[in-house]
């Protein structure tokens, strides 16, 4: 089962495909997971990500084509894997058909204003990368990590400046992709507005596995 998930920064497909993910028992692969870790990590390939990300625009497709090639290959993708991310252009969805061929491809559908809603409250612990939402799943303590008590911060590009500029840059380079997988008949539309319960029911539904 090799899936793509599709969909507006806070759409919520990164929380069904991680789940989908441990119950079939396939990596959620995350684009924005590897850049995160190389971030924290402070490589050269961090800094140069860290720089694009804050500004709200996307990875050159290069950079990033290379190191989805490379998870696909681990051992553990060999029976199927859930794309979370990744392809974010046409050139990315070509280079990606070449190396793995998908199944289906999810696109999660959400309206501007729940986005910006949804993600301007987002706070992370930075150190841990433990994540509380100020509406949906708030810290214990306003402001403070419940491990540690450490201060939450948000992130530059869950300001709302920066999440318009995210989905202008999505709407340009990233919605072309809905009407190339739905016109060779892999797209299914998944509302994202329902609760994360209905949706991952709803997932589950369309991939024949409820």
């Amino acid at each position: 089962m090799k899936l793509i998930f599709l969909g507006p920064p806070g759409a919520g497909k990164g929380t069904i495909a991680t789940r989908l993910a441990e119950d079939e028992g396939i990596p959620h692969i995350s684009t924005g997971d590897i850049f995160r870790e190389n971030i924290r990590n402070e490589t050269e390939l961090g800094k140069k990500v860290k720089a694009i990300l804050d500004s709200g625009d996307l990875v050159p497709d290069e950079l990033t084509v290379e190191l989805v090639k490379d998870r696909v290959s681990q051992p553990d993708a060999a029976a199927g894997f859930v794309l979370d991310g990744f392809p974010r252009t046409v050139p990315q969805a070509d280079a990606l058909a070449e190396f793995a061929p998908v199944d289906k491809v999810l696109n999660f559908v959400l309206d501007e204003d729940e986005i910006i809603r949804r993600l301007s409250g987002r706070r992370v612990h930075k150190p841990s990368g433990r994540t509380y939402h100020v509406l949906f799943s708030p810290p214990n303590e306003e402001g403070k990590d419940d491990v540690t008590g450490e201060e939450l911060i948000i992130r530059d590009d869950d300001k709302p400046e920066a999440i318009k500029n995210r989905l202008a840059v999505y709407e340009k380079q990233t919605a072309p992709l809905i009407e190339y997988y739905r016109s060779r008949g892999l797209l299914v539309d998944i509302d994202s507005a329902p609760k994360p319960e209905e949706v991952y029911a709803s997932v589950r539904k369309e991939l024949g596995l409820a």
